[in-house]
């Protein structure tokens, strides 16, 4: 993986290319949303680089087991984990992710859209 900026950079292009995708500065940090919900958050917890994302609790219990992956305080019991990035990440595994929380807060037009493309 390479810096934190250079992932937010990445993280920024890969999340403004889904449909209807928006970029706001809330809480100090990037924010990604679709239409009015957000799907990924870039920031820094405890100074670590970091990127929180909505995933179905059947899929989070899982991911939580790898040390890279933690419950976002602020909104871990509401399907939130992030992960962290100060470490060797995939790429795919990130953008997959991404994707994922995304079809989980965009509208069904917004995900039909994706089809598409």
């Amino acid at each position: 993986m390479h810096t934190p900026d250079e992932v937010l950079k990445r993280l920024r292009m890969y999340s403004l290319s889904l449909p209807e995708s928006s970029e706001v500065q809330s809480w100090g940090h990037p924010n990604f949303r679709a239409g009015r919900k957000t799907f990924a958050v870039f920031e820094y917890y405890q100074g670590i680089p970091s990127i929180a994302i909505r995933i179905d609790a059947a899929e989070k219990e899982s991911l939580l087991s790898d040390s890279r992956f933690y419950r976002t305080p602020y909104a871990g019991n509401r399907g939130w984990i992030s992960i962290r990035i100060d470490r060797r990440v995939s790429w795919d595994l990130i953008q997959d992710l991404v994707l994922k929380s995304y079809r989980i807060v965009a509208l069904k037009k917004m995900i039909k859209l994706l089809e598409i493309d």
